[in-house]
């Protein structure tokens, strides 16, 4: 695994705790309009990312065709507005258990459908750290009470979550990490403000409390703008179907911060879980693959090596009658030498 692999598997790591962080956070927006606080959400970072993304930008967006701004459109309404109204829905009949079950299957749906896609065959590898991903969510979230409506909301949410990985990648590329996260993100805060417009009218904004703008400053600032230049950053380097590996660490790093703000508890089970996430992460990425080690030069091999150059030697200082003086007594010394050198060999 070389440096640029690590670099990768790093930044989409760091990218999946900051967005199961914002998660806890986010408990602190349910009585807030919750697609007229995405729009805010995604207007702000859409405006943080546009210093960072200005280098060529005008050049790169110019070369978009209509097919790259439908993908990049489809990334924001599915990945980004979809995902988060799919979880919202699920979770008035559904357990918050359920969606992110759920969406912790992201990684096995990713490994099997990119080399698919690609016209290959799946990594075994790569899938099994994908289930053993998915065990592990299940085993730090449990499984919670839903019915039908509940579960096809899950469903969506976990459709969501590959579309985001999917969908993006043939754009990572060519537009660069910041400016791909700024375009999704501007285009993210138009549809959810349509969706705000249609479904919350006059009430999908209002001035938040102190504790909902801190919430809505760390899903901009942290979640947002750091979170989503690293996961492409990291992608761009990896690709998708090993970076969704590490989407498992969402539901941990949601569990492991939900105790700070005295929500839920971290016990034996959601540390096995864990385990297990941190376990298909290292077996997808090949992490725990054994290195080829170089062959050992053997002692007969030596030997060998040490005698075919003492008869070069001694053939060409036969094979030129005209180089006696200097020249033969040069090619001795070197005949000397070759069986200096294989006599140690042949003692070890």
């Amino acid at each position: 695994m070389n440096s640029s692999y690590r670099t990768g598997f790093l930044l989409a790591a760091v990218a999946c705790v900051l967005v199961g962080a914002s998660f806890t956070a986010g408990g602190a927006l349910v009585q807030y309009p919750h697609a007229g606080g995405q729009a805010l959400r995604y207007a702000s970072a859409a405006l943080l990312l546009l210093w960072p993304s200005r280098g060529g930008a005008a050049r790169k967006l110019r070369s978009l065709t209509a097919r790259h701004w439908a993908l990049a459109a489809a990334v924001a309404g599915v990945g980004m507005v979809g995902f988060n109204l799919s979880i919202l829905a699920a979770e008035r009949t559904a357990q918050p258990a359920v969606p992110g079950v759920l969406v912790g299957c992201a990684p096995v749906v990713v490994a099997v459908l990119v080399p698919l896609g690609a016209g290959r065959r799946p990594s075994p590898a790569v899938v099994t750290g994908a289930l053993l991903v998915a065990s592990g969510a299940f085993a730090v979230q449990g499984w919670g009470g839903t019915d039908t409506a509940g579960l096809c909301w899950s469903v969506a949410a976990l459709a969501g979550e590959v579309g985001f990985a999917l969908l993006a990648a043939p754009l990572v590329g060519r537009l660069g990490p910041p400016l791909l996260s700024a375009c999704v993100c501007a285009l993210a805060a138009l549809e959810a403000a349509g969706v705000a417009a249609v479904c919350d009218g006059r009430a999908a904004l209002r001035v938040p409390t102190g504790a909902e703008t801190l919430a809505l400053a760390w899903q901009s600032v942290v979640a947002t703008v750091i979170g989503f230049v690293c996961w492409y950053a990291g992608m761009q380097r990896i690709g998708a179907e090993r970076a969704t590996l590490c989407s498992g660490l969402i539901p941990v790093s949601a569990a492991l911060t939900a105790p700070l703000v005295g929500v839920g508890t971290f016990g034996a089970g959601r540390l096995m879980g864990s385990a297990l996430v941190a376990t298909g992460v290292a077996v997808g990425s090949g992490a725990l693959r054994r290195r080829g080690r170089a062959r050992p030069v053997r002692v007969r091999d030596a030997v060998r090596t040490g005698r075919a150059r003492s008869a070069v030697g001694r053939t060409a200082s036969r094979t030129e009658p005209g180089a006696a003086g200097p020249r033969a007594a040069s090619d001795s010394a070197a005949a000397g030498r070759d069986r200096a050198v294989a006599t140690p060999a042949s003692r070890r």
